[in-house]
């Protein structure tokens, strides 16, 4: 029995997750931040990366230089928009952005996001499961495995869950230490 589709749908979820993580401010730099952040370059919206270098000079600074100067304004109005939590510094050559120190306090309800963001992932990963029994349980329906096939598909399946959202467990624990440790 193939189960690498359900496997495939496991890993993508775990792979959404994990960019979801890595767009979390943690104290630190991270240019990952800015990946949802598009600014319009002539009638286009355009990620920043397209338009500008992006470098990380120091831990706690991201510095973005534009190719195109006259596009500087539109770049620091689109992180404004983008409600990083970051207010962007204008030298008229570059954009500095700046992470401050984070607090217990906002660790903490970091941590907090982190987890929530862990079981969501779970709950899809969860339904990766649900869908994938389901139809084993239409191909034994239609006769087309036996009961005994069904149960082992059931067995199968349930061992990949576990090992994902194992997975899960550790990419949140990671995070959170992370999170904690800055």
């Amino acid at each position: 029995m193939d189960y690498t589709n359900i496997e495939e749908r496991m890993n993508k979820t775990i792979s959404v997750f994990e960019e979801n993580l890595s767009e979390i401010r943690a104290g630190r730099a991270n240019p990952a931040i800015l990946n949802k952040v598009t600014v319009d370059y002539y009638g286009t919206a355009t990620p920043i990366n397209q338009v500008a270098g992006v470098s990380v000079p120091e831990a706690r600074l991201i510095v973005i230089q534009p190719w195109d100067l006259s596009i500087l304004k539109e770049i620091e109005r689109a992180i404004l928009a983008a409600d990083i939590g970051i207010t962007p510094n204008n030298d008229g050559k570059v954009i500095r952005l700046n992470f401050p120190e984070l607090n217990e306090e906002r660790r903490k309800e970091i941590a907090k996001d982190i987890r929530k963001m862990s079981e969501d992932a779970k709950v899809a990963i969860r339904q990766v499961r649900r869908d994938g029994i389901d139809e084993f349980k239409k191909k034994q329906k239609d006769s087309e495995i036996t009961e005994d096939e069904l149960k082992q598909a059931e067995d199968q399946i349930q061992k990949i869950t576990d090992k994902m959202t194992d997975k899960i467990d550790q990419i949140t624990a990671n995070k959170e230490k992370e999170i904690m440790t800055v």
